[in-house]
C-alpha cells in the first residue's frame, strides 16, 4: 500500500487563483448561466463596494429550482435570497494540512483564499487539493 503526499505546504500554492464573483444584483437565471457558462461549483457573491457577502452554489441553485413552482420563464429571484450568507475562508499562508482539515471539518466544497485586506484571491477544492497529491 502506498501513501498519498499532499505535495503543498500552504493554501497559495493549492488554490487556483483569480476566482470570479457575482454582483449581489443578480439573478438565480444569470448565477445559472454564470455558473455552467464557466463550469464552477460555486461563486463568490459580492456587494457593491466589492465586499463578499456569500456564497452561491450550484446546490443552492438546484434547490431553488426543486422548490420553484414549475414554468419556463427566467428566473428574477434575487441571488442574495438563495446563497449561503458566509464565506468560508483562508489566508494564503495557512498551512496546506489546515485547509484540507477545515474542508473536512466544514463539510464545504469550496474554500477561498483571501489577502490580509479581505480580497478574494483564490479558491480551493476538492479537486485542487487531488491535484496537489502524488
Amino acid at each position: 500500500m502506498s501513501l498519498l503526499t499532499l505535495n503543498a505546504s500552504t493554501a497559495a500554492e493549492i488554490m487556483t487563483a483569480g476566482p470570479t464573483s457575482l454582483n449581489a444584483s443578480a439573478t438565480v437565471t444569470e448565477a445559472t448561466s454564470f455558473l455552467t457558462a464557466r463550469g464552477f461549483g460555486a461563486a463568490v457573491v459580492i456587494d457593491e463596494a466589492g465586499h463578499a457577502i456569500g456564497v452561491v452554489t450550484k446546490t443552492d441553485v438546484l434547490v431553488h429550482a426543486r422548490q420553484r413552482k414549475p414554468g419556463l420563464e427566467p428566473d428574477d429571484t434575487p441571488v442574495t435570497e438563495i446563497m449561503t450568507p458566509a464565506v468560508f475562508s483562508v489566508r494564503p499562508e495557512t498551512p496546506a494540512s489546515s485547509v484540507v482539515e477545515q474542508l473536512l471539518v466544514l463539510n464545504v466544497h469550496h474554500l477561498f483564499v483571501a489577502d490580509p485586506a479581505g480580497v478574494i484571491v483564490g479558491v480551493i477544492s476538492p479537486i485542487d487539493v487531488l491535484r496537489k497529491l502524488s
